[in-house]
This record gives structure tokens, C-alpha cells and sequence, in this order.
């Protein structure tokens, strides 16, 4: 008994040897980030800025890799099969919760093969239009929608994405038909929106504030409850009498599965850090997104959240994976 009570004894220490040497050594080497998007959107430029942070506070190079393609699946996947080691991150936007019901064979399990880092940021879709449409309001714009339904075309990032879902659920609610036109990328978008080819998109404030200010596209609408810091003159759906229209964009951090607990509080500790940071808050807010710092099983639950949210609304507008 005695000899099987140290042995247990013994056990238990070098797992916590273990573990402890696996928080204080990692990260051993460069760690790749993975951004499943094309480079110059949102995801973008939060996974340069979080990848630089983490550099300087980690010691190692966080380096930002673009793989785009598939709606976020091929970057996804390429997380999904890499060593649990802490050394492959992904960062993530709504695309992430929308794929497993988009997608009839998704390359990966969303909720087994990845594992929470935490949230990033979270901020509201803008909804802009072309100055040559006769709206300069929310309701304005459905109101011309509804005289000409099916006609009235609108641009996305790509089918599925969150810019898309954000339309669809505006169809949904307000009762209107448009006709979709999806893009590789907001780059690829703002040409024809700014020309007038397509009259209507849901994008970032990132990416849009400047041809709204510029006089080159009207902006309508914010998609969450309360306005936006970054444009405090745009009102909400809510405000413009759609009630029951959200919808929060949220950037996140995952890694792989099966990565070691010691690890991934590291991590977290580390994005905390990191979004608390007046510099980075800074750089955030400017953007039009708000840090959000969380823990790992608070992320967790809103991906789970959003899985079903988004299930619905691609059964309700009949979406079919391109």
C-alpha cells in the first residue's frame, strides 16, 4: 500500500511538473495564425494586430497567414489538423458558426476539433446603399424594396458569410425580396457598390467609414442595439422600428483541439492582457470594434449560441453552400 501510495504520489508530481513546463516553455517556436479570410477585411487586420501583440508579449513570432477560401473552410480546416500544441491559432468571425449548417460535409468538427481561446472584439454591421438609392433611412430603404420586390439587388462577402446572413435576416423580418450577388471579398465589392452596379451591402465599419465620409456611399443602418461609438449618427435597426433585428459581429481566437489546458489558459491570459492594453483598446475602438475579453468557456457558449441562431435563418432563406 505504502509503495503504491508514493508511486500515485510520484505520478501526480510529474503531471504537475509537466503541466507547469508546459505553460512557462510555451511557446517553444513561431506560432502560425491563421486568418481564413483574404487579406485588407476586418479578420485581417484584428489578426495582424492580435498576432503583433502576442509577439511582443510571448517572446516568439506570432506570424498572420492568409488562407482564404470556402467560406473560412479551407484555413479552418488546416487549424483542425495541425498538432495540439498551441502553435496554430485561427481567428475566427459568425463564419465559423454558419458552415456547419451550410456545409453538408464540413472537413472537421466545429465544437470537437477546436478549442476556445477566447473572444476578441465584437462591433455592428453597417448598412450602406448607394447614394443614387431614394432612402436615407432604414425604413426609407425597405419601404422602396418592398415597391419593387425582387429587384433590388444586394452585394456580399461571399455566400454565407456574415454580410450575407445580416441581409437574409433583414429579408426575413422586414418582408422583402432582394436578389443576392455574392463577391470574393469586400475588396471585390466596394468597386461595383461605389459605381452603383449593386445598391445595398453589410460590411464593417472598418472597411466602410471612409466612402461613407467621402460622400461615396450612404450609411442607414447599425446592426446592434446601441449605436456605434465610431459613427454615433447612424441609428440602429431597432431605433428605425425593426424590432427584434440584431446582429453582433464577433471576431474570436481558436486553436486546436485537445491542446493542453496549461496552454490555453496561457493564452487567454495573454488575450486579456493584450485587449486591456490602452494601445490596443485604442486601435480597436478606431475601428469601430470593441474589445472584448472573455474566458474560454464564455467563448465557448456564444459559438455554441450562434451555431443555432444561424442554423435557422439558413434553413428559413434556404441557403445552399456554393
Amino acid at each position: 500500500m505504502f509503495n503504491a501510495l508514493r508511486l500515485a504520489s510520484i505520478a501526480a508530481c510529474g503531471m504537475s511538473i509537466h503541466t507547469a513546463h508546459a505553460q512557462t516553455a510555451y511557446p517553444s517556436r513561431p506560432v502560425r495564425l491563421v486568418v481564413p479570410f483574404a487579406a485588407g477585411g476586418t479578420n485581417d487586420i484584428l489578426g495582424r494586430l492580435v498576432a503583433e501583440k502576442f509577439s511582443e508579449k510571448l517572446g516568439q513570432p506570432f506570424v498572420a497567414d492568409n488562407r482564404a477560401g470556402a467560406n473560412t473552410v479551407v484555413g479552418s480546416e488546416i487549424v483542425a489538423r495541425a498538432a495540439p500544441d498551441g502553435h496554430t491559432l485561427l481567428i475566427v468571425s459568425a463564419s465559423i458558426a454558419v458552415n456547419p449548417s451550410l456545409v453538408s460535409k464540413l472537413p472537421y468538427n466545429t465544437e470537437r476539433d477546436f478549442a476556445p481561446v477566447g473572444l476578441v472584439a465584437g462591433g455592428p454591421y453597417l448598412m450602406v446603399i448607394h447614394p443614387a438609392v431614394p432612402a436615407k433611412s432604414v425604413t426609407e430603404f425597405i419601404a422602396w424594396a418592398k415597391s419593387q420586390q425582387g429587384k433590388v439587388n444586394y452585394a456580399s462577402t461571399g455566400t454565407g458569410g456574415p454580410p450575407h446572413l445580416a441581409a437574409e435576416l433583414l429579408k426575413i423580418t422586414a418582408g422583402i425580396d432582394m436578389q443576392h450577388i455574392p463577391y470574393k471579398g469586400g475588396g471585390a465589392v466596394l468597386p461595383d457598390l461605389i459605381a452603383g452596379r449593386v445598391s445595398m451591402f453589410f460590411g464593417s465599419i472598418a472597411t466602410l467609414k471612409q466612402h461613407v465620409d467621402s460622400g461615396r456611399l450612404r450609411a442607414v443602418g447599425m446592426s446592434t442595439v446601441k449605436r456605434a461609438a465610431a459613427m454615433p449618427d447612424v441609428p440602429t435597426f431597432i431605433e428605425s422600428g425593426l424590432a427584434g433585428y440584431e446582429v453582433n459581429g464577433w471576431y474570436g481566437l481558436l486553436t486546436v483541439g485537445k491542446t493542453p489546458r496549461a496552454i490555453l489558459d496561457k493564452l487567454n491570459a495573454t488575450l486579456i492582457q493584450i485587449l486591456n492594453d490602452a494601445d490596443t483598446r485604442a486601435q480597436f475602438l478606431k475601428n469601430g470594434l470593441d474589445p472584448s475579453p472573455n474566458s474560454a468557456a464564455e467563448f465557448s457558449a456564444l459559438l455554441r449560441a450562434e451555431i443555432v441562431k444561424w442554423a435557422k435563418v439558413v434553413k428559413a432563406a434556404g441557403i445552399k453552400a456554393e
